[in-house]
C-alpha cells in the first residue's frame, strides 16, 4: 500500500510542477494497464476465438465417430 501512496505522490507532484499533463497521464496508465492484461493472459495460456471454434469442431466429429463405434458394437452383440 506505501508503494501505490509513493507513486500517487510522485505524479501529484509531477503535475503540480507541470511536467506531467492529464493526457501523459491517461496514456502511461493505458499502456500499464495494456501490459499488465498481456502478461496475465499469457500467464492463462488463453487461446484465441478462431482456435476454440476450430477444437469444438473437431470434438463434435469424435464425439459423432465414437457414437458410430458404440451403436455398430451394440448391434454386433445383438
Amino acid at each position: 500500500m506505501e508503494k501505490y501512496n509513493k507513486l500517487l505522490r510522485n505524479i501529484i507532484e509531477l503535475i503540480e510542477k507541470g511536467l506531467f499533463s492529464s493526457k501523459d497521464l491517461k496514456k502511461g496508465v493505458e499502456d500499464s494497464l495494456k501490459l499488465k492484461m498481456e502478461i496475465i493472459a499469457n500467464k492463462l495460456n488463453l487461446v484465441s476465438r478462431e482456435e476454440f471454434e476450430i477444437q469444438k469442431k473437431i470434438l463434435k466429429k469424435i464425439q459423432k465417430d465414437l457414437m458410430k463405434i458404440k451403436n455398430k458394437k451394440i448391434k454386433k452383440n445383438l
